[in-house]
């Protein structure tokens, strides 16, 4: 009697092309984002407010400081949330 191989190369390939679809997905809106920003620097007026919204994302969002044991947390690395 042969061992029992499960066999997930249906699995693996139907989870690649979905993968796969949202990378090409992904990849057209940066672009088109892209072309939008760049249109937008050739426009004085538009140039500047978009230059004041980009400055506010990256300083509310990258720059801001998360404290590590809410990672922790938010990962599963604790059993409870932890109170702040």
């Amino acid at each position: 009697m042969s061992p029992f191989i499960q066999n997930d190369q249906d699995y693996l390939a139907e989870k690649f092309q979905l993968l796969e679809n949202h990378i090409v997905h992904a990849s057209k809106i940066a672009l088109l984002k892209i072309q939008s920003w760049k249109f937008a620097m050739r426009t004085p007026e538009v140039g500047s407010t978009y230059q004041q919204a980009a400055e506010a994302m990256v300083r509310d969002s990258l720059l801001s400081i998360v404290p590590n044991s809410y990672v922790l947390s938010e990962e599963g690395y604790y059993l409870s949330q932890v109170e702040n």
